[in-house]
């Protein structure tokens, strides 16, 4: 479905899958649970699942000639991170918004973890006291404003890259990797769990999972507390998505399953039970999560599990979006493990 969309490689290929044995055990061993290490997709900046994204838009800016990447996130945002290193890694000037989305304490929240790794990056970074908010944001249109204003060539790359008319499609490719990758392993997932907040990545592999009727099957994670919006958001790309690659089918509002249990207290904040959900697959995986994300989506996970959300002898494929570095800004939750 990406043959006329021009990728720029980022990547180091396919993302590995293992399965997590440990704990499917743990869990009563009635569903097999692995995983997509979308984590470990990449040398630059420690991967993640933007960087999939992000190999189809930057065709684009670079045929518009830009000079600087321009995108914005929060203070801990895996995305600004990612954005900063193929900035780097093109030679282009970055500039991040990051507004202060999550309402958390620790006293070196902004000085360790993702923006750490930005500013040794490179990246000019303006800090925005603005809650969280998944739609556009003045802050970033004023940022590219500012950077027109003084004869520079900006790239507008809007949060999580997903209201990019691009922003889709590399989670169509994930889902077209996923079935090579099926070939191989000899059997087909029968649902695939993800992290669901500004939209694209689910909605990507909605479009991409409906080819082969599983759009279903996807099970996201809301862990953005704000729902509504964010299905809404979710269904508007899918929809774009699917008209500009030629699905030749509508997605519907039963394509989308999105679960909203997860995500209290509040977006970036994590529970008690987020926080064992981390210990629990670093204890019997090795497998680290992070307090915003794939530690909500893994409290998801083994909560279906437990509540024999998935039928028995199920296959399912836990997609592991990356954002590992946020943990920093949470060192004080763990510092006895």
């Amino acid at each position: 479905m990406l043959e006329k969309f021009d990728r720029y490689p980022l990547t180091f290929g396919p993302s590995p899958i293992e399965k997590l044995g440990r704990l499917s055990r743990h869990l009563g061993g009635g569903v097999e649970i692995f995983a997509k290490r979308e984590d470990c997709n990449s040398g630059l900046a420690f991967g993640g699942n933007k960087l999939r994204k992000l190999e189809y838009i930057l065709p684009d800016a670079i045929a518009a000639n830009a000079d600087t990447l321009v995108t914005i996130g929060g203070v801990q945002s895996n995305h600004t991170r990612q954005v900063a290193a193929v900035a780097a890694k093109l030679g282009m000037k970055c500039r991040l918004v990051q507004e202060s989305w999550v309402p958390f304490p620790d006293a070196v929240y902004d000085r360790v973890g993702n923006i750490l790794l930005s500013r040794v990056m490179g990246a000019e970074i303006e800090l925005v006291d603005e809650g969280f908010d998944i739609g556009i944001r003045e802050s970033w249109r004023r940022a590219l404003e500012d950077i027109e204003s003084k004869g520079g060539r900006p790239y507008a790359i809007p949060a999580g890259a997903s209201v990019h008319k691009l922003g889709g499609l590399g989670y169509v490719g994930f889902a077209e990797e996923v079935r090579a990758q099926e070939q191989e392993l000899g059997f087909r997932f029968d649902y695939i769990v993800v992290c669901t907040v500004t939209g694209s990545t689910h909605a990507g592999m909605l479009v991409g999972f409906a080819k082969d009727g599983r759009a279903d099957k996807v099970i996201g994670i809301d862990a953005s507390g704000t729902y509504d919006q964010t299905r809404a958001q979710v269904m508007e790309i899918a929809r774009n998505t699917a008209d500009l690659v030629g699905l030749g089918s509508d997605i519907t509002d039963e394509d989308l399953v999105l679960i909203a249990d997860y995500a209290y207290p509040a977006y970036g904040v994590p529970s008690e039970e987020t926080n064992e959900a981390i210990r629990l697959a670093a204890r019997t995986e090795g497998m680290i999560t992070d307090p915003v994300y794939e530690g909500k989506s893994m409290q998801g996970l083994i909560d279906l599990v437990r509540k024999g959300y998935f039928p028995a002898g199920a296959k399912v494929l836990y997609a592991h979006l990356g954002g590992v570095p946020a943990i920093n800004g949470y060192s004080y939750v763990y510092r006895n493990g």
